[in-house]
């Protein structure tokens, strides 16, 4: 029987899981909708969402987990 690796929000992290035409497209699309409906979306509020992050570890292949990380990352998509 093969040993299960553990699994981590790190395992299998890698860059370019979605190209930087895709990753560009939807921080677009989180930009628009952000000043559209002043901070928010069919998601949620911007300042509590986890989609940027996920597109950046997708795209950085990088697991933001820092909070003022996270937040100095999102001010600088949603300015």
């Amino acid at each position: 029987m093969k040993k299960k690796n553990k699994l981590t929000c790190k395992t299998g992290s890698k860059k370019n899981i979605i190209n930087k035409e895709v990753f560009d497209r939807e921080i677009a699309l989180c930009e628009m909708l952000a000043k559209k409906h002043k901070g928010k979306c069919g998601w949620g509020k911007c300042k509590d969402c986890g989609v940027i992050p996920f597109l950046y570890k997708l795209h950085n292949g990088e697991l933001l987990e820092d909070p003022i990380k996270i937040k100095k990352i999102k001010n600088k998509i949603l300015k």
